[in-house]
């Protein structure tokens, strides 16, 4: 059974970044709409997808991410994507996507490009350094 996990792992202000695990699909689609909605909808037009743990992403999930990327755009925010996979690389070139979406090598990267006034500490409180690049 496929199965997906949205973890968020920093939510402050207007930003939050999000651990996205498991399949992205017909099947966990809308658990994840309803979980990134909810998150949007508490104030944060600013997200940043970790995309480590992603092991699958077909057509649905894309649609799902563009989805998500109008919403943020919307709000004068911005959804970000991190730590994509070979597969998942592959699927935005393959879809002529890969433009679409802001795509950075690691969380710190992408939080980078977050506006000063809204950008959250990374890593946060009490975790050690993932990726490299502190916030």
């Amino acid at each position: 059974m496929r199965q997906l996990a949205v973890t968020a792992l920093v939510q402050e202000d207007e930003c939050a970044v999000l651990r996205v695990s498991g399949e992205l699909d017909l099947r966990t689609e809308q658990t994840f709409l309803a979980e990134a909605r909810a998150i949007v909808s508490a104030g944060h037009r600013f997200l940043v997808l970790d995309l480590t743990a992603l092991r699958f992403c077909d057509s649905r999930g894309l649609s799902c991410l563009l989805a998500l990327e109008w919403l943020c755009r919307r709000l004068e925010g911005r959804l970000l994507l991190a730590s994509l996979g070979g597969r998942m690389r592959k699927l935005l070139i393959g879809t002529q996507s890969l433009g679409v979406f802001s795509c950075y090598p690691t969380v710190g990267h992408a939080l980078a490009a977050v506006p000063d006034g809204c950008r959250p500490a990374w890593p946060p409180a009490g975790t050690e350094e993932r990726d490299g690049t502190a916030g």
